[in-house]
């Protein structure tokens, strides 16, 4: 069996906040009929068992919405339980929670330090840039409430990184926003871009063009290339840095098949990827089907292998085992059904790619071995990010 990690939406799209650019909140049609959606104590048991059941080199659970929290620091301590319930001898199990950071206090914050769980907080910079899109239903922007989570998390020492998707309103202050995550006390960067088109194919309002990202990106290098090498992990940069050493790939849209993970919803049905959770893709329930029919499902498979059918194109670019075409949601969701569409973010990778690669191969040959990138990552009983299945220290980490 192929290892899989999963990605658990508890709460479904069930928010406390109305960021005008989130993709996941439409999800809520897929099942109307709920007020509210929650994961019942029997749906996260089976869940939990069967995942757990699996031959994993580290079972690794993602939890996610909508916002997870809502679901209440109690659903997280059965979380626990359970794992450890289910636990077979020498089972690794990592938690990682993606959250508003609103309701975090210091209950959560407790919790998730003694149970080593990593936080990843949504920021999209200063408060202007921040409040900008992600606003409650009253229209108040998160910020200040933001940055109280943002504090229990570090009066607890919780392990916690910033998640940043780059949006119309914060693209052309690449500066601003790289200098506030730092100053927020984040060691550990996520930058997402924002595309998202409407039903006629339009560019949203709140999305990024290709040249804007490409530059976004080519900004940033230049910010942690000139201060923050081995100080600041950015993750995109990071798992290039992986590939260049290693050859292996450690995010989903650089990979040439997309059947690293599954998306639970919360009353268990499975679907391959939060990007695509609709009702044709919906591979059966975790409450009652076993993960090895999932995984040989055909529907699986054709979605995974639809990666690797690219733009013809795309063959003859110098890049293309940089990224691989890139995800299939920037080819899909423009008004094209068809994988071979070439990605709306192609120029702006190029123009990264032909900006920084000559100095991300002359970092990779300094490092010299890969842990000494990562040793600062992962703890040493984490699985290795170069994607061995073992753990860290029995890997890279042993330079």
């Amino acid at each position: 069996m192929k290892p899989f990690s999963l990605l658990i939406k508890p709460a479904s799209a069930d928010c406390n906040l109305r960021c005008r650019y989130c993709f996941y909140l439409c999800k809520s049609s897929l099942y109307p009929r709920s007020r509210s959606h929650r994961m019942s104590e029997e749906c996260l048991e089976a869940v939990i068992k069967g995942y757990m059941a699996t031959p994993q080199p580290q079972h690794a659970f993602g939890w996610q919405g909508g916002e997870p929290t809502l679901m209440g620091v109690d659903f997280f301590r059965k979380v626990i339980f359970l794992q450890k319930k289910y636990a077979l001898a020498g089972t690794s199990v990592a938690n990682h929670v993606q959250t508003n950071a609103v309701l975090l206090d210091d209950d959560f914050a407790d919790l998730f330090f003694k149970h080593n769980f990593l936080v990843g907080v949504s920021l999209d910079g200063p408060p202007e840039l921040h409040n900008h899109f992600r606003t409650f239903p009253d229209g108040r922007g998160s910020y200040v409430d933001v940055l109280r989570g943002i504090s229990a998390l570090q009066k607890y020492n919780v392990k916690m990184n910033a998640l940043c998707l780059v949006n119309a309103a914060n693209v052309r202050r690449c500066g601003d926003v790289y200098q506030h995550l730092k100053d927020c006390g984040f060691t550990y960067h996520q930058y997402i871009p924002c595309v998202e088109f409407d039903s006629r194919g339009r560019l949203s309002s709140y999305a990024v063009r290709s040249g804007s990202w490409g530059k976004f990106l080519c900004s940033l290098f230049d910010q942690w290339v000139a201060h923050d090498v081995g100080y600041i992990s950015i993750r995109y940069f990071d798992s290039l840095l992986l590939f260049l050493t290693t050859g292996k790939y450690n995010l989903c849209h650089m990979d040439k098949n997309c059947t690293q993970y599954f998306l639970v919803e919360h009353n268990g049905d499975i679907y391959p990827c939060d990007f695509f959770a609709e009702s044709q893709l919906k591979l059966g329930n975790a409450c009652f089907d076993p993960w090895i029919k999932i995984i040989h499902s055909e529907i699986y498979q054709k979605f995974g292998n639809s990666k690797s059918v690219w733009n013809s194109t795309c063959s003859d670019c110098p890049y293309l085992h940089l990224c691989s075409a890139d995800c299939l949601k920037h080819r899909l969701s423009y008004g094209s059904k068809n994988s071979k569409q070439l990605s709306w973010l192609c120029e702006g990778y190029k123009l990264f790619f032909e900006y920084s690669l000559p100095i991300l191969k002359e970092i990779a040959e300094d490092m010299g071995k890969i842990g000494h990138l990562f040793v600062d990552m992962v703890g040493p009983n984490d699985l290795c990010p170069c994607g061995s299945g073992k753990k860290f220290k029995k890997c890279c980490g042993k330079s």
